[in-house]
């Protein structure tokens, strides 16, 4: 077998899981058939970078219907099931172990069969895992479940915010990217309204819906143009760009951009490990896999997961209202992120959102202290009650705003595509690594001491103020190319 036989066998084996949905068949009728009357109508009905964000959305709608599940449903699962608060503590925190088996696959996955294959692929474990819980009798069904909802969120979590990267132009792509995290904060909060009026088991039904969409969806938008030219296929490449960018599009700039970022990585060869000690390598790597960390260490999963029990300590009697009311305003907090990323810029959002939560959870933390020390039926405990709910809305606003996006958003933008699976990987496990110990612990923590809990939060916050002004670049207005090219 010749050496270019042998190459084109290996680039046989990686291509794109789901290469020839409508708009390829659309886009390269459009190329070759040279009919006016054709391209104009493509043209018209072309798909835009806004549909395929819209459609892979689904995915982190997913994720964050995954993390608000646990919180209004503690209570009847326990009853009904006979948990213990550190048997329900372990099936909150299982989705974290799943998504740590998912984020170590996630890399390996997006890079041969590509983003939409592994979306494809995350989506089968999850509506599995919400059937398993549905019809739980057992702890057994039970965990099972949440561990399978788990991989498959693993695998969202890394390959939605790196696809809308490779799609995005680069003055939409922090605006675009910022999605993922609104998607996510969609799915909580409709976690949390849905939980108030439906029993658990319905809920768990209920959970199947986002991925059983996305499925069928996937066919419908173009595989990431910058993974097609890493894995050398020219045609499929430039047909993705054409159909992301429009029809009437000169998009010969942007072709060339990429290949000339792709020249110097050997797009055939594999990175190895020790590779990663390169500046060029390590440094943005140590980037993102310390926004991740930071980003889970600041205690907003335990919030989110437990917020129903947090405002029970408050002394809230319409606990679930309340934590309605908090995934609401995430949402909206999170909407103005869309706005703010591409004009404030990341690592200035990132700054902000950090100092404000340390100051929030600095605030909730000495309420909880006195209310330790306050009898219940005084006028300061009502008020003590009122400051710590405002601390909690405002720690969630504050992260929704910059640390809850931004991690994700400089993740996909400052990875070198030829160690993006490798490392995305890496940033990824190691985001569920800490995410599982906190969704584990806090629980745990808050039925210990609600003011020690928050003010651990509190230093870790401090911290992540530091870490952004001392390491992280600004990426706002660059081209991924660009953005190499500083860490070179």
């Amino acid at each position: 077998m010749s050496l270019r036989e042998e190459n084109e066998e290996g680039r046989d084996l990686k291509k794109p899981f789901l290469h020839t949905g409508s708009w390829y068949r659309l886009s390269n009728n459009f190329r070759y058939s040279g009919l006016l009357g054709s391209a104009q109508a493509l043209r018209d009905s072309s798909i835009s970078v806004f549909a395929c964000v819209l459609i892979v959305a689904l995915g982190p709608i997913q994720f964050g219907f995954t993390a608000g599940y646990t919180s209004p449903t503690q209570s009847a699962i326990i009853n009904d099931l006979g948990l213990s608060v550190s048997e329900f503590s372990l099936f909150g925190s299982l989705s974290n172990v799943g998504a740590m088996v998912g984020a170590i696959a996630s890399g390996q996955i997006a890079e041969y069969i590509g983003r939409k294959g592994s979306l494809m692929i995350a989506s089968i474990p999850n509506i599995i895992g919400w059937l398993f819980i549905s019809f739980a009798k057992d702890t057994s069904f039970l965990y099972m479940g949440r561990l399978l909802e788990g991989f498959g969120v693993g695998i969202i979590s890394y390959t939605v915010p790196v696809y809308i990267a490779e799609i995005s132009p680069q003055n939409l792509r922090g605006r675009l990217v910022s999605v993922n995290q609104l998607s996510v904060t969609i799915g909580i909060m409709v976690a949390y309204l849905l939980g108030i009026f439906v029993e658990w088991r319905i809920l768990a039904v209920l959970g199947v819906l986002p991925c059983t969409l996305l499925i069928p969806a996937l066919f419908f938008i173009p595989e990431s143009p910058r993974w097609l030219a890493k894995m050398g296929m020219t045609n499929e490449f430039e047909t993705s760009l054409q159909v992301l960018r429009g029809f009437d599009t000169d998009i010969s700039i942007e072709v060339n951009e990429i290949k000339r970022s792709l020249a110097p990585t050997n797009t055939g060869t594999t990175i190895r490990f020790a590779e990663l000690g390169q500046r060029r390598y390590w440094l943005p790597l140590m980037i993102g896999i310390g926004l991740l960390i930071l980003q889970q260490l600041s205690g907003i999963n335990g919030v989110l997961f437990y917020s129903s029990t947090i405002f029970q300590f408050a002394g809230i009697t319409s606990s679930d209202v309340a934590t309605f009311g908090v995934g609401a305003v995430q949402v909206l907090a999170t909407c103005v992120t869309l706005w703010l990323a591409d004009k404030a810029g990341r690592r200035l959002l990132l700054i902000v959102s950090s100092s404000a939560m340390t100051f929030s959870l600095l605030v909730v933390a000495i309420s909880f202290y006195m209310k330790d020390y306050t009898p219940e039926d005084s006028s300061l405990s009502g008020i003590l009650s009122l400051l710590s709910v405002v601390g909690v809305v405002a720690m969630v606003i504050a992260f929704s705003l910059g640390l809850g996006a931004m991690p994700w958003i400089i993740m996909s933008e400052i990875l070198p595509i030829n160690i993006k699976g490798l490392a995305g990987s890496v940033a990824t496990l190691a985001n569920w690594l800490f995410s599982w110990l906190v969704t584990l612990t806090a629980n745990m923590l808050l039925h210990w001491s609600s003011g020690g809990t928050f003010t651990l939060y509190t230093v870790i916050c401090a911290l992540t103020v530091w870490f952004v002004a001392k390491w992280v670049p600004e990426t706002k207005g660059k081209t991924l190319e660009e953005i190499q090219l500083f860490f070179r």
